[in-house]
């Protein structure tokens, strides 16, 4: 599969994570951008940003990644993104309210490590990209 036309948005507050992620990423073969917290990456989307996959932590100060998730679906923003949480919050009711908001995966930070992450997040988004048919 080509990789390098796929864009990858990682929404977390933690730039060394945000750093780890976006080299596992880039390394193999992905277009990467990131963003420190919700706020911005609210801004580059309502901007017109349309990645193809977006990981999404939860907990970040002012707007949780659930609020800004809320916010994407109301104004369909990044619509044909594969949302994936990408958080340590392993609470059933942030799994469920993720879920209520259409995520493709959850993914607990720490129970896996990048290359794992990196697998996980191909798989969900091949196997929608497979259901929903080639796109153009």
């Amino acid at each position: 599969m080509e990789k390098k036309n796929i864009k990858v948005l990682i929404v977390d507050d933690d730039k060394f994570l945000l750093g780890m992620y976006s080299l596992k990423f880039a390394n193999n073969g992905y277009d990467v951008d990131t963003t420190i917290g919700s706020e911005v990456a609210l801004e580059k989307l309502r901007a017109g940003a349309s990645p193809d996959i977006i990981l999404l932590d939860i907990i970040m100060p002012r707007m949780t990644g659930l609020e800004l998730l809320k916010i994407m679906r109301t104004e369909k923003l990044a619509s044909d993104a594969v949302v994936v949480m990408l958080t340590n919050q392993s609470q059933s009711s942030d799994i469920e309210e993720a879920k209520r908001l259409n995520v493709e995966g959850y993914i607990v930070k720490a129970a896996t490590i990048p290359s794992e992450v990196l697998r996980e997040v191909e798989k969900i988004y091949n196997a929608k990209k497979t259901a929903n048919g080639p796109r153009l």
